[in-house]
C-alpha cells in the first residue's frame, strides 16, 4: 500500500506541476525503446540459453564442455563489460566476417559493402543483452529440466519414444512451468539492466534522461521522474510474476 499511495503521489505531482509534467513527455518515447530492447533481447536470450541448456544435459561430451565452458565465461563478465565488447569490438568482427563472406557478390557489385555504421548501436545493445543473459537463463532451463522425475523420462522411453519426443512431449512442457518464475524475475532485472545501453548512446529512458537533465540542470526533477518510470515498470512486472507463483501453486495443489 505504501508502494503504491506513493506511486500515486508521484503521478499527481506530474500531472500538477508544470516541470515535472515537461520532464515526464521529454522521457516518454524512452520507455518504449526501454521495453522493445528488453522484450526483444530477453526473447532471444531465451531461445539461445534453452539451446545453451540441451547442449549442457547432451550425452555427447563435447557439447557439454563447450557449453559448461561459455556458461562459466559469459557469467564471469559484467554486463557492461560485454555491452563495450560486443559494440567496439564484436560488431566491426561481424561487418569484417559478412564482407568476406559475400566478398565475390560485392566486388561484381550485385551485394553492397557493410560498414560498422551499418551495425546499429541498439542492435549493438540488444545482442549484448541477449549473450549476458543467456548464459543465466540457460543455467534456470537446467535446473527446471533436471528436476522433472527420471521415472517419467524413462517411462516415456519405454513407450518406444525418442529422446527428441521425450525432450519435447514430456520434459519440457513440464520443465517450462517450473522456470517461468525465475524467467519472470529474470525479465525484471533486465529492464533495470537495459538503463546500461545508455552508454552506447542508445535513446532510453536513462539516455534521454542525462540529455535533458544536462541541458536544463534539473538533475533532480528528471532523476525523480527516471526512477518513478523504472519503478513503475519493475514493481508491475514484480507483482505479475507473484501472482503467476501464486496461480501456479494453487494449480499444483488442486492436483
Amino acid at each position: 500500500m505504501a508502494i503504491v499511495l506513493l506511486g500515486v503521489l508521484f503521478a499527481w505531482l506530474i500531472a500538477a506541476d508544470g516541470n515535472y509534467r515537461i520532464i515526464f513527455n521529454a522521457l516518454r518515447q524512452g520507455v518504449w525503446v526501454t521495453l522493445w530492447v528488453s522484450f526483444v533481447a530477453f526473447a532471444l536470450a531465451t531461445m539461445l540459453g534453452l539451446v545453451v541448456a540441451l547442449g549442457r544435459l547432451s550425452k555427447r561430451r563435447i557439447l557439454r564442455e563447450v557449453a559448461t565452458f561459455y556458461i562459466e565465461i559469459v557469467r564471469g563478465i559484467p554486463v557492461l563489460v560485454l555491452l563495450f565488447y560486443i559494440a567496439f569490438v564484436g560488431a566491426p568482427q561481424i561487418v569484417v566476417l559478412w564482407n568476406s563472406l559475400f566478398a565475390g557478390l560485392i566486388e561484381t557489385g550485385w551485394w553492397p559493402a557493410m560498414s560498422v555504421r551499418d551495425f546499429d548501436m541498439t542492435w549493438r545493445a540488444i545482442v549484448a543483452l541477449m549473450i549476458s543473459y543467456s548464459a543465466f537463463i540457460a543455467e534456470i532451463f537446467r535446473a527446471g529440466i533436471e528436476a522433472v522425475p527420471r521415472g517419467q523420462i524413462e517411462a516415456a522411453e519405454s513407450l518406444g519414444l525418442k529422446r527428441r519426443q521425450v525432450m519435447r512431449l514430456v520434459v519440457l512442457p513440464q520443465a517450462v512451468r517450473t522456470v517461468l518464475p525465475p524467467l519472470g524475475n529474470d525479465f525484471v532485472a533486465m529492464i533495470k539492466d537495459s538503463a546500461l545501453v545508455s552508454a552506447l548512446g542508445v535513446q532510453d529512458i536513462t539516455q534521454l534522461g542525462k540529455v535533458y537533465a544536462a541541458s536544463t540542470f534539473r538533475f533532480f526533477e528528471t532523476y525523480n521522474v527516471v526512477a518513478y518510470l523504472y519503478l513503475v515498470m519493475t514493481i508491475s512486472l514484480s507483482l505479475l510474476v507473484r501472482g503467476l507463483e501464486a496461480r501456479m501453486r494453487r494449480s499444483q495443489a488442486k492436483k
